[in-house]
């Protein structure tokens, strides 16, 4: 069975990012740096990579520099090109999308998540779409997270919850999927919940930041009522429409970051450090020295 293509994914950056200050006071979360690329740069890789066409940016106020960082630095491009820098400019070209390849819409009010996909409802239009919340990175070896759940989609057809297991202790920090029988790591979802309370957990699948939404969730959001934290819940219009609509879960086959926590950046941080072909070599060398300094510290004290 033939089921319509994922040709375009909603990034949510309206965030303002108050657990990251000062840093965060006049620079977007969403542009903090992992080694040498920005958080937000690293997820629209991942749609890249997974066949993805069109970029869809939901941003709010003092987010304007990442409008700036996907369109061309004539100036930069300029003094690159005199200074002889071919292979920057080269990388810089690759990283750029096409025209007319990016979108950006407002959410005036921080009302949710799910106030945050229903702003992009005109520039998705009648049509599936991916869904990737930039405060999750994923590292993989082969096929990035979103592929491995395209490939799923291609299969299963409906909406896609990209899910990754954790333990018990950590299921009330995220949304959690009920799950009925399957094979390959891939479920029917039978149930979800937002932040379930400490042993209530239907399992210890969480909800990883990655989606594949049909558009039948927008007229939902649309009438959708305030739940968690006085917001609009995507939780909640996904559970409406998952009774007329096939969900399924797709446990994700790599490394996860929560790059909305500082532990999680500074992970994801040596994490990439430690895979950059140049650069993890005296990486490694350099944790080595400051992870045996610490040792030494802690017998000496």
């Amino acid at each position: 069975m033939t089921h319509r293509p994922i040709r375009k994914a909603v990034f949510p950056v309206a965030g303002l990012g108050t657990r990251f200050l000062p840093a965060t006071k006049a620079m977007p979360k969403e542009m903090l740096t992992i080694v040498d690329r920005p958080i937000i740069q690293r997820v629209v890789d991942e749609a890249r990579e997974a066949g993805i066409e069109h970029f869809i940016f939901v941003t709010g106020r003092n987010k304007g520099v990442i409008e700036d960082h996907f369109d061309r630095q004539a100036e930069l491009e300029n003094i690159l090109k005199a200074k002889g820098k071919h292979e920057e400019i080269e990388m810089l070209e690759e990283l750029l999308p096409g025209p007319g390849q990016t979108s950006f819409t407002r959410q005036q009010e921080p009302k949710g998540l799910g106030h945050a996909v229903w702003c992009a409802r005109e520039l998705v239009g009648d049509e599936p779409f991916a869904l990737l919340l930039p405060d999750m990175l994923t590292q993989s070896n082969g096929d990035s997270c979103l592929k491995q759940m395209i490939n799923g989609y291609n299969e299963k057809g409906g909406n896609i919850i990209g899910v990754e297991e954790v333990t018990s202790e950590e299921t009330d920090q995220y949304g959690v999927v009920s799950i009925g029988d399957g094979e390959n790591k891939c479920w029917p979802i039978t149930g979800m919940v937002e932040k379930p309370k400490a042993g209530t957990a239907p399992s210890n699948l969480i909800i990883m930041g990655r989606y594949i939404l049909q558009p039948e969730i927008f007229s939902i959001l649309k009438d959708q009522r305030e739940g968690a934290g006085n917001e609009i819940q995507l939780t909640d219009a996904m559970h409406r429409l998952m009774k007329v609509q096939d969900f399924h879960a797709i446990e994700y086959e790599g490394l996860s970051f929560d790059c909305g926590s500082r532990v999680g950046f500074l992970t994801a941080n040596v994490a990439f450090a430690l895979a950059h072909p140049e650069l993890r070599n005296d990486f490694a060398i350099e944790l080595r020295k400051l992870l045996e300094g610490l040792t030494h510290q802690s017998k000496t004290s």
